[in-house]
Formats: structure tokens, C-alpha cells, sequence
């Protein structure tokens, strides 16, 4: 009797961990609460489960964008672009009369156009090359500069471009499956219904809206720097191959001051 009184409350607690047990199996998310972590991860998938597709297209777009980004401010920084003093100094030397100062000068510079105008200065000073043939290879030289500077920009103005658009596609899928559960549930309509799905609509279009700001502004930065880079390039390498008009010469100066002074 008594064996058996002590054994009773053995045999009925075993299944009540058994169903502890199979509870937190049967349902992860409490699992995942009494764990305490993994509630990132669970809202992220949510998220996308919202979203549909479309969320993931917008977040691989993202990614690409993110990449290309940093992509370009390594190249622009390593490409010291900043640097926008040694091209004017050098060209300064040069119409002195110079050029070995200038080509020294812009010997160790990183820049694109202290190197072109470099190039430039160094295809003056052969006499066995006529002006024509250097200023052409100058100008495929810093064309191909400039070409290396815009590389990926294309890409950027695509994400940019087709984030809104996919946001607006999966806005219409949503409220396309919105509709359909609204039919489905024919005479007994849950407001709810409605409303969950144009949620989940508009996600779309707020992700893809979140995702083209960005680019789009960035891009029109980097275009903005290239121009700025094409056009100190042009200014300079044409300074290379003229003179400066405001400085009138010596002797043009002499000249004049006697006519003068015989006319009075």
C-alpha cells in the first residue's frame, strides 16, 4: 500500500514533463522565449514572410549598392581627389618657363590630373612628336581615367531606378492577395483581413523607397565629383598646350611705353 501511494506521484509527473516537453517542441517560439535570444532572427523572418519576394529582391539591391558604395569611396580616396593644388602649381611652373620643376612637382602625386597633366607636360617637351599626336593621346589617356572614375555608377543608377518599382510591384501583389482572402471569406468579413494586407502592401513600397533615396543622392554625388574631375582635366591639360592670354610680354610692354612717351 504504501509502495504503491509512493509511487503514484512518480508515475504522474513523467508525463507532465513528457507534455513540457513536446509543448516546447510543438512550439519554437516558446523555445526561442525561454532561451532568451534568437528574437532578432524570428522578427527578421517575419519580416521577409511579410514581404514576400519582393523584400528579398529589395535587400539584394541594398547589398549591391552597399558594396558599390564603399567601393567608390576607396577608390576616390585612394585616388586623392582632394588634391587639387599641384595641377594649378604645376601649370604655374610650366608658363615660367619650368617644366622640370613641374613634372617633379607632380611626380608622386596620386591624382588623376596632376597624371595627365603630367603626361602632358612630358609629351610638350618631345620635339619628335608633333602637338596634334600628343594632345590626341593625352585625351585618350584622360578619357580612360574618367572611364575608370564613372565604372559601377550605371549600376547605382539601375538600383536606384527599379527599387521604387519593385516596391510599387509587390504593393500591387499585396493588395491583390489582400483582395483574394477578402473574397474567400465571402459574407463573413473581417476588417482585419483588409487591413493585414494592405500592411503588408505597403511594406513593399516603403522598403523600396528606403532602399532608392539613398542611391540616388549617392550617385548623383559621385556623378557630380567625376564632372568636377573631367572638367579640372580638360581646364588643365588645354593650359598645357596654350598661353596665358592675360600676361602681356615683356617686350610688347617696352614697345608700347615708347610710343607713348614719343607721342607726348
Amino acid at each position: 500500500m504504501n509502495e504503491t501511494v509512493e509511487n503514484a506521484p512518480l508515475s504522474d509527473a513523467v508525463p507532465l514533463q513528457d507534455g513540457a516537453a513536446d509543448a516546447t517542441l510543438a512550439d519554437p517560439g516558446l523555445g526561442t522565449a525561454l532561451l532568451g535570444d534568437g528574437s532578432l532572427l524570428e522578427r527578421l523572418r517575419a519580416f521577409l514572410d511579410s514581404g514576400g519576394p519582393v523584400v528579398l529582391i529589395l535587400l539584394a539591391c541594398s547589398v549591391v549598392a552597399l558594396t558599390i558604395v564603399m567601393m567608390k569611396l576607396w577608390q576616390f580616396r585612394a585616388a586623392r581627389l582632394g588634391d587639387r593644388r599641384r595641377a594649378p602649381q604645376a601649370i604655374a611652373l610650366l608658363r615660367r618657363g619650368r617644366p622640370e620643376e613641374a613634372v617633379a612637382l607632380l611626380a608622386g602625386s596620386h591624382n588623376p590630373v596632376a597624371q595627365v597633366v603630367a603626361r602632358a607636360i612630358h609629351g610638350r617637351q618631345r620635339r619628335d612628336l608633333p602637338e596634334t599626336v600628343v594632345r590626341e593621346e593625352v585625351l585618350r589617356s584622360g578619357n580612360e581615367v574618367i572611364e575608370g572614375l564613372r565604372s559601377h555608377l550605371g549600376a547605382l543608377e539601375v538600383i536606384g531606378g527599379i527599387a521604387p518599382l519593385l516596391g510599387l510591384f509587390g504593393t500591387v501583389l499585396g493588395m491583390i492577395e489582400a483582395f483574394r482572402r477578402l473574397s474567400e471569406a465571402g459574407s463573413q468579413v473581417d476588417p482585419a483581413i483588409l487591413s493585414g494586407g494592405i500592411w503588408e502592401a505597403l511594406l513593399t513600397t516603403a522598403i523600396g523607397l528606403a532602399v532608392a533615396i539613398p542611391v540616388v543622392v549617392l550617385c548623383n554625388w559621385f556623378e557630380r565629383r567625376v564632372e568636377r574631375v573631367a572638367h579640372e582635366m580638360e581646364n588643365l591639360v588645354t593650359q598645357v598646350f596654350t598661353q596665358d592670354l592675360s600676361a602681356m610680354p615683356e617686350k610688347a610692354h617696352d614697345s608700347a611705353s615708347l610710343r607713348l612717351a614719343a607721342a607726348d
